[in-house]
């Protein structure tokens, strides 16, 4: 595996069973005990979208295994795409500085476009509506650590289904799994056909609802997220969805005390801030894991 663009590129039960194990092993290691694969290395974060946790955590991750960085923050505004530079071209003049090249783009594909010409790896940290597979990857390992399982377990992707690229690539990934999932989200904001169609392919059993009411009680984790107002042509449109599922205190108390709620950030009004201090909360350590799950990756790459 050169590239990481696809969460389709991790559906191997071992493959994520490793990465988790180092994962773990990371997680428990002193920060001076980091191995440093990646050092003499330097390695980009190109953000063409705002970014907080996955832009920081892999440069957390970058720096901890001993390379060093180079980042354009606002790519969109401060670099050469605005003068009307191609993604290949950029790519292409990275591979003269850099050895991997972290990305994330407000078009789908353009990470891919960037590896198709690129010689060292790249990293797709998010492509428009499409997939983040490193998202996806944290979001399981979470799930895993969490609830000491996946196999069996009942899941809740909430929200704006049709836009949200971290539901996309989660419900693919699941798809190996044993699990059953509920598709909660307004009928105009229901999750894509080919997300659809591959879960039908694995064979999972899925369920299309526009009300968390008749299922809450049974749910093993739900996995809210904002509805995304960038993906939308009119203001007006995301005015009438935004407030759409909202959970709340008393919406969680209403969950299995053991269940697990999940959110990618940033949390926006799906989940109400007095939800923080309930117990079934783990968003923000679900953005630590992403930590150890992100040097987990990039040592596998570049040692695989």
């Amino acid at each position: 595996m050169k590239h990481v663009l696809s969460v389709k590129q991790f559906l191997d039960k071992d493959l994520l069973a490793s990465l988790f194990s180092r994962a773990d092993q990371f997680q428990a290691m002193p920060a001076a005990e980091y191995p440093k694969p990646l050092e003499h290395m330097t390695l980009a974060t190109v953000f063409y979208e705002p970014s907080t946790r996955t832009r920081l955590s892999f440069e957390t991750a970058i720096q901890n295994l001993g390379a060093h960085l180079v980042t354009v923050e606002n790519a969109a505004d401060n670099s050469s795409w605005k003068k009307g530079e191609s993604i290949e071209d950029t790519a292409h003049m990275l591979n003269a500085y850099v050895e991997g090249i972290v990305m994330r783009h407000p078009e789908i594909g353009m990470p891919a476009r960037a590896a198709a010409v690129s010689k060292v790896p790249v990293f797709n940290a998010g492509d428009g509506g499409g997939e983040h597979p490193t998202q996806a990857l944290l979001d399981l390992y979470s799930i895993q650590r969490m609830k000491g399982k996946v196999d069996g377990l009942k899941i809740a992707l909430v929200g704006d289904l049709a836009h949200s690229r971290t539901h996309h690539s989660l419900a693919n990934i699941l798809s190996i799994y044993d699990v059953e999932l509920f598709l909660i989200s307004p009928e105009s904001l229901a999750m894509p056909e080919d997300v659809l169609a591959n879960l039908t392919k694995q064979g999972v059993t899925f369920h299309i609802l526009t009300s968390w009411d008749d299922v809450i009680g049974d749910l093993d984790v739900i996995y809210m997220n904002r509805v995304q107002k960038e993906r939308f042509k009119l203001i007006e449109e995301y005015q009438a969805l935004k407030g759409s599922f909202i959970l709340t205190n008393e919406i969680a108390n209403l969950m299995k005390k053991d269940a697990i709620i999940l959110d990618p950030l940033p949390r926006i009004e799906e989940i109400t801030v007095e939800v923080d201090s309930n117990p079934r909360a783990q968003y923000f350590q679900q953005a630590k894991n992403g930590l150890y799950l992100r040097m987990a990756l990039l040592e596998y790459i570049y040692t695989s």
